[in-house]
């Protein structure tokens, strides 16, 4: 009896060792094969590290930045003095050529006038009288009772040696013939002066044409009106402001408006020297302004600086790239990106930069996804085409949708 149950209860103690045993065989397996799973490389790619080869279009270009500025832009000054009176338009109104834009206070310019009238006329009255005692003078100055008073003396002195009449009637013929020349002399000089008053006359005639025509210019002057077809782009005065003549102060005057031509615009940026040789003039460009991001407008060069600009060591030099405005859209002074095509492609396959490897020797690859490659991916040599710094043309070695690795 008790070495029966001694055996049954030796045989429970072992089947739990066993059972325990196993237990921890079992954990530790499972803890080798975990450990085996994490030290295992991963040949799964996060999302963000792929791309995929897509067809599309690409251009290579030279992007100039700058302000969007109208083909014709005029400052509007007076060419006469005064003060503002009447303004017609305001910043962004369309005028055409001779519109008036501002009219200036005329009651001391039509002063001016009136006094100037008057002026003329009294010259030409005063132009009038010295004619008319010219004339006088030169009839006198002619002296047409001189040959006759010059015969009765020479027959005078005939009948004195004839002893047909006195002495003193012979003399009276020779005085006679002297007062004749002494009024002929006299006459002849008054008319030069008379005539030298004539042209004196005449000059203060002119100069007086000439105040009134001033003041009739300045009267016209005091209207300001456009100089050409377009757009208000600034009004620079207000009703009572005083404004100063151009004609007198010169680049000094008081600016009226500005105004500009904006059915062509364009945009005035700078383009690296490195950059610089591959633009040409009407070489096409597309513009993108901040205002209309999701727009592009077309233009050209219509422009290239011959001399280069320093500045920070870097030398730039000036591009202009025109742009038709027939709507209005593009206003002055709005920021602007001209991109100068150099080169463009359509219906390419495109690969992001991020994923072209270069070797030492400069031969171009990408890697794709492959579970039995090193690392799971694959190397593929490729030719490259064109590219905008974002994305390159892939010429050969991939196919459309073939997924890359971002490097």
């Amino acid at each position: 009896m008790n070495a029966n149950g001694g055996n049954g209860k030796n045989g429970r103690k072992r089947r739990k060792r066993w059972m325990v045993f196993g237990g921890l065989a079992a954990g530790l397996l499972v803890i080798v094969m975990a450990t085996a799973a994490a030290l295992r490389p991963s040949h799964t790619f996060d999302p963000d590290k792929l791309a995929t080869i897509e067809r599309g279009d690409i251009a290579r270009s030279v992007v100039a930045t700058g302000k969007i500025e109208p083909l014709t832009k005029v400052e509007v000054k007076s060419k006469a003095s005064g003060i503002v009176k009447k303004i017609y338009v305001d910043a962004g109104d369309r005028v055409k050529t001779g519109q008036v834009l501002a009219e200036l206070d005329k009651e001391q310019l039509q002063a001016a006038v009136a006094e100037a009238q008057a002026n003329l006329e009294a010259a030409q009255a005063a132009q009038q009288a010295a004619e008319a005692s010219y004339q006088k003078n030169l009839v006198d100055a002619q002296g047409p009772d001189v040959p006759f008073l010059k015969n009765d003396m020479d027959r005078a002195h005939d009948l004195y040696k004839q002893g047909l009449i006195a002495q003193s009637v012979m003399q009276d013929a020779e005085k006679n013939f002297q007062l004749a020349l002494n009024r002929q002399m006299s006459a002849q000089r008054s008319a030069q002066m008379s005539n030298a008053q004539v042209a004196q006359a005449k000059a203060q005639v002119a100069q007086a044409k000439a105040a009134l025509d001033n003041t009739l210019e300045n009267l016209r002057y005091s209207t300001i009106t456009s100089p050409i077809d377009g757009v208000v782009l600034s009004k620079d005065v207000e009703l009572g402001d005083a404004v100063s003549s151009i004609l007198v102060l010169g680049s000094q005057a008081t600016l009226v408006a500005t105004l500009g031509d904006t059915r062509e615009v364009y945009v005035r940026g700078k383009v690296d020297e490195a950059d610089v040789g591959k633009v040409y003039l009407d070489q096409a460009a597309r513009i993108v302004v901040e205002s209309f991001k999701d727009k592009q407008f077309q233009g050209k060069v219509t422009k290239i600086s011959p001399l280069g600009v320093e500045k920070d060591n870097v030398t730039t030099f000036e591009v202009r790239v025109s742009i038709q405005n027939a709507s209005g859209e593009l206003r002055a002074n709005m920021s602007a990106n001209a991109e100068i095509i150099l080169e463009e492609k359509k219906g390419v396959l495109l690969v992001p930069e991020g994923a072209v490897i270069f070797d030492k020797n400069k031969n171009a690859s990408i890697e794709v996804p492959d579970p039995k490659g090193p690392d799971g991916r694959q190397k593929l040599a490729v030719k490259l085409g064109i590219s905008n710094g974002v994305k390159t043309e892939v010429v050969t070695g991939v196919k459309e949708g073939q997924k890359v690795v971002l490097q």
